[in-house]
């Protein structure tokens, strides 16, 4: 009887974000599913419109894009995963968290600041220092010491900054959730492995990184969701220009935003399921792959 009342207890809490992720979430998942299976357009408008059963998704099997934008897609998501995401923003939460706090807090206040600088400033700013001379920093930095030819670096490196431009965002929140997630860590844990004489990356590899489990679950899940349908920052850098056409902004402007103006609803909404399907797939590997079903196992001595 207590175990029942505690998970109806449990219920209660959850559900205010219950509601939230019905009405903002599985409802639209399930209005966009409906509209991919219409020939939804700016041509057959909201009332002539007719269902059209799988037929977008076979134009999707047989554009001479899509494959090409499926694999940008997955390289975009993985390097900058890997490398920013988790990578980079585990590095800095490590550093930051093993030197002085006030010198580590202002550090990490520091990183912030492209995450709260606005999307178009903060771009803006990447497209100043790419330019070509006499603006350019790279140039100046990189190319006229040498005597080299100066140009826009956007254009000849385009994929590159799609991943720096994202790929800084994204390691500030990496950073503060493995700064916090380490910053739990018992004292006790840390210093019993100083008295045993581990190393640095002892303690990191033994100690510090069994314990983010947890953490690296969320980041790698909420980021590789992320940057599988946002694609702002790449829209205002190159628009998809210079092969960095990523699945969400072609679907973006193929549903709402073309040179034409003929806004494909239904096609644009095949597009975006896709991506839906993808999310979910990668999100049941990393659970299994982190293995989701051990972390929320419920402790054994409450199970007496």
């Amino acid at each position: 009887m207590e175990k029942e009342h505690r998970s109806h207890t449990g219920l209660w809490f959850i559900m205010p974000a219950l509601i939230l992720v019905i009405v903002f979430f599985f409802i639209p998942v399930l209005m966009t599913l409906g509209i991919s299976a219409t020939d939804m357009s700016s041509v057959t408008g909201f009332d002539a419109w007719k269902w059209v059963g799988l037929k977008n998704y076979v134009k999707i099997a047989q554009h001479p894009d899509s494959m090409n934008n499926f694999i940008t897609t997955l390289k975009y998501v993985s390097l900058t995963l890997v490398f920013f995401n988790v990578g980079l923003g585990l590095l800095i939460a490590l550093i930051t968290s093993h030197i002085n706090k006030l010198a580590g807090g202002f550090f990490r206040s520091a990183w912030l600041l492209p995450r709260i600088t606005p999307p178009v400033v903060y771009v803006l700013m990447w497209s100043m220092l790419a330019a070509d001379a006499p603006y350019g920093v790279f140039n100046q930095l990189f190319r006229i010491p040498f005597g080299l030819s100066t140009g826009n670096w956007v254009p000849e490196y385009a994929f590159l900054f799609i991943v720096l431009v994202n790929g800084y965002i994204g390691a500030s929140f990496g950073m503060i959730i493995f700064n916090s997630a380490i910053e739990a860590i018992p004292k006790d844990i840390m210093v019993s492995s100083l008295v045993d004489g581990a190393s640095y990356t002892q303690r990191v590899r033994y100690i510090i990184i069994p314990q983010l489990r947890w953490p690296l679950l969320f980041v790698v899940t909420y980021q590789t969701l992320s940057l599988l349908t946002s694609f702002e920052y790449i829209m205002v850098l190159t628009n998809g220009n210079f092969n960095t056409e990523v699945w969400s902004l072609w679907s973006y402007h193929k549903a709402l935003n073309n040179y034409w103006g003929n806004f494909q609803y239904g096609f644009g909404a095949a597009l975006a399921v896709v991506l839906v399907l993808v999310g979910t797939i990668l999100g049941i590997v990393y659970m299994k792959y982190f293995r989701f079903g051990a972390l929320v196992q419920e402790p054994k001595i409450d199970q007496l």
